[in-house]
Formats: structure tokens, sequence, C-alpha cells
């Protein structure tokens, strides 16, 4: 195992692909974790800290995004339960124009990509010490992009609700892994590989001669 290892390693160093390499660790964590989270999503369904923590983050979603949108003039009517086509829904924006709406369910509160982050950046090499504070700022931002979808959705609702389903499924929803990638490469260009090198020189300067 050990010979097939350094045999990667001197691929790696005799092509320089250095970067190649952090980003494939950086997909296999995403990846890793996205099936693990479908293998389990009964599991986690039933749990009932997921779901409480789900509902709590849905409602400060839902109470930001209405704020935004009454700061923006949105011609929306914001409801913390309206009945659509005989079904209850939760934390709507709706539209009456075209009897659109937007509804902030569990799925809509960010909290899954919250625990993909925090995986990623528990799983992904750096230093503790800046981990400690570039964590809670990749969910702050996490966050904001997510009220940034609500919102966006919103206008989608009103302006285009034939490409509700499209900008839904193919532009907002993959928006948060842009976001992940784009603070993964702050923190791999920014700090881990500008730490890295100081600490392995650190490192010999404190051998014994």
């Amino acid at each position: 195992m050990k010979n097939i290892v350094d045999q990667i390693k001197a691929f790696i160093k005799k092509y320089h692909l250095y970067a190649f390499k952090d980003v494939a660790l950086f997909m296999l964590i995403l990846v890793f974790f996205h099936f693990l989270f479908k293998i389990f999503a009964r599991e986690i369904s039933d749990s009932q800290f997921y779901n409480n923590s789900s509902d709590w983050l849905s409602q400060k979603v839902y109470e930001a995004s209405r704020w935004i949108m009454e700061v923006l003039n949105v011609k929306v009517t914001a409801f913390d339960q309206l009945n659509i086509a005989n079904s209850v829904r939760s934390r709507v924006f709706y539209y009456p124009e075209n009897n659109g709406y937007v509804s902030v369910n569990h799925s809509c509160s960010g909290l899954k990509q919250f625990y993909q982050w925090i995986v990623l950046m528990l799983l992904y090499p750096g230093p503790w010490k800046h981990k400690a504070w570039f964590i809670p700022m990749g969910l702050v931002i996490i966050h904001i992009v997510n009220l940034f979808r609500i919102v966006g959705m919103t206008y989608v609702t009103i302006h285009l609700p034939d490409h509700w389903d499209f900008i839904h499924d193919y532009v907002m929803r993959p928006f948060f892994y842009v976001v992940m990638f784009a603070l993964w490469v702050w923190w791999n260009e920014k700090i881990y590989h500008r730490v890295k090198p100081a600490e392995v020189r650190t490192i010999h300067d404190n051998k014994p001669a």
C-alpha cells in the first residue's frame, strides 16, 4: 500500500498535478458527503434534532427573506401558512396575479449545505486555528446565498413563472456548490498553501543539527 501511495505522490510531483490533486480531494469529500447523506436520508429525516434544526433555520430564512423583499418592495404577500391546492404550505411568498408561490420548507433551509460545508472543512487539510473562524464565516456566506436564492426564486415566480423549475433545479441549486468551491479556493490558495510552507520551515528550523 505504501508503494502505491509513493508512486501516486511521485506521479503528481513529476507532472506538477498538485492543483488537480487538491480539486480531486475537494470533489471526493463533497461526493462522499452527498452519497452518505442519500444513504441515510430516511434516518436523517426521522431525526428529531435534524427536523427541529431545519424548522428553526427555515423560519429564519423566511423572516430574513421577507424583510429583504419588503425593503425591495417586491409585490408578494407573505403567509406563515397558506392552503394551496388542498395542501397546507408553510412560510409562503404568494403572487396572486399568476397564482405563483415560493414556500420555504425544510429543503430550503440550507441546513444540508451547512453540514456539507462543515464536513468539507473538517476533512480537508489545513490549520485548525484558521478553521475556527473560516468555517463560521463560510456558514454566514452560505446563509446569505440562500436568502439571495429565495428572493431570486420569488422574482422568477413573478416574471418568469414558465422557467421556474429549470432555474430552481439547474441554476439556483447548483449555485450553492459554486459558492462552496469559491470559498474552498480561497481557503486552499490564501490560507492552507500559504501557511503550510511556514509551518514546514519552522519544523525544519527546530530540528537538532
